[in-house]
Order: structure tokens, then C-alpha cells, then sequence
């Protein structure tokens, strides 16, 4: 397992794009039998709004940059997970994770 602090994460959906505002965010790889599982725990994130439309929505599919505090930049795409109590919100990702 691999975890990453991300500094920056930006996401678009349904023609949006939006850098998102956080208090902190990690980028999680596991591999597992030769599998590769991904994801992104975000909290204290700034934008009300946006986790109360992804909790309204069906279509939670986002497409995502991240850049990690070590200065690698991750690309894929995944699925919008709000947590609006707890101003967080979990990216679970769907396939492959690219990295620069």
C-alpha cells in the first residue's frame, strides 16, 4: 500500500471543471495480487454546494488530476463519494491510475 498527500485536486464532471478546496487529502494505492486499487480520502473540503449536488446525484463518475506534496501528478477516473456532515468526500477510482 501507498499513500500520497495531495495538495492539489482538480475533477470534471457533466462538462465542469473545478478545483476542489481542502483542509487535506490523501491518495491511497493498493496492490493486491496483481490487482491495482485506488482511491482518495478529502476532508475539510470548501465547496457546500458541490458535495450537496454529488449526494442528490446519480451521476457521481468524475475524471481527476491530483498532484501529490512529492510533486507527482495522478490521472484517472472515478467516483464521487460526499460526506456533507463531515465536509469530506472518498473518490473510490474505477481502473487504471496514471502517473507523471
Amino acid at each position: 500500500m501507498e499513500t500520497f498527500e495531495l495538495i492539489a485536486f482538480e475533477m470534471t464532471y457533466q462538462h465542469h471543471t473545478v478545483q476542489l478546496s481542502f483542509t487535506s487529502a490523501e491518495l491511497v494505492r493498493v496492490t493486491e495480487y496483481g490487482d491495482r486499487l485506488w482511491y482518495v480520502d478529502i476532508n475539510g473540503v470548501g465547496d457546500r454546494e458541490l458535495l450537496a449536488w454529488f449526494g442528490r446525484s446519480e451521476d457521481i463518475g468524475v475524471e481527476l488530476t491530483a498532484v501529490a506534496k512529492s510533486g507527482q501528478t495522478f490521472r484517472g477516473k472515478g467516483y464521487f463519494h460526499p460526506n456533507e456532515p463531515h465536509q469530506a468526500a472518498a473518490v473510490r477510482g474505477d481502473g487504471e491510475l496514471s502517473e507523471q
